[in-house]
């Protein structure tokens, strides 16, 4: 049965969903993608998310640079491989779609990859918004252009919450 509840963030609220003691959800308000709020299941403020909200809290003061949450990424298998390969960025770097789809062993999968992208479920903890242009430009991002700016600048201390 799912559960979720909302935290405050730099970045507006965020909705965070679990189902079966794991973590399947992390939303942005206007995120595209957003599955619709009745899929969430029922509000659950107390400790079912504590330690998500911890680890959120240590991210955004600068330090946590790797999150250690049970995760459920429900999605096809080639999503699932692109969001494995997300988790594996590490902390104030990024890669391009064309780097990702060449560790997935599929150098023209570049757009595939940017569509599973664009649909992984939890935000920030699976870090999508590491991935940039061949070119280093900023493209696409559920959660908006400016917030993967501001996340990109905040990992590279460019910039402090």
């Amino acid at each position: 049965m799912k559960h979720h509840t909302v935290t405050e963030s730099p970045y507006g609220p965020l909705t965070l969903v679990a189902d079966g003691g794991a973590l399947c959800g992390l939303y942005m308000v206007g995120q595209r993608h957003r599955p619709p709020e009745e899929t969430f299941g029922v509000r659950d403020d107390d400790t079912l998310f504590d330690e998500t909200t911890r680890q959120l809290a240590a991210y955004f003061e600068g330090g946590l640079k790797e999150f250690d949450l049970p995760l459920r990424l429900d999605g096809t298998p080639f999503q699932c491989g692109v969001w494995e390969q997300l988790r594996k960025i590490p902390y104030g770097e990024t890669r391009s779609y064309g780097e990702l789809a060449g560790t997935l062993g599929n150098l023209g999968a570049s757009r595939a990859v940017g569509l599973a992208n664009g649909k992984n479920p939890i935000g920030i903890i699976v870090p999508c918004h590491r991935v940039v242009g061949a070119n280093g430009s900023l493209t696409g991002y559920g959660g908006g252009l400016d917030r993967k700016q501001r996340l990109l600048d905040f990992e590279s201390g460019a910039a402090l919450f």
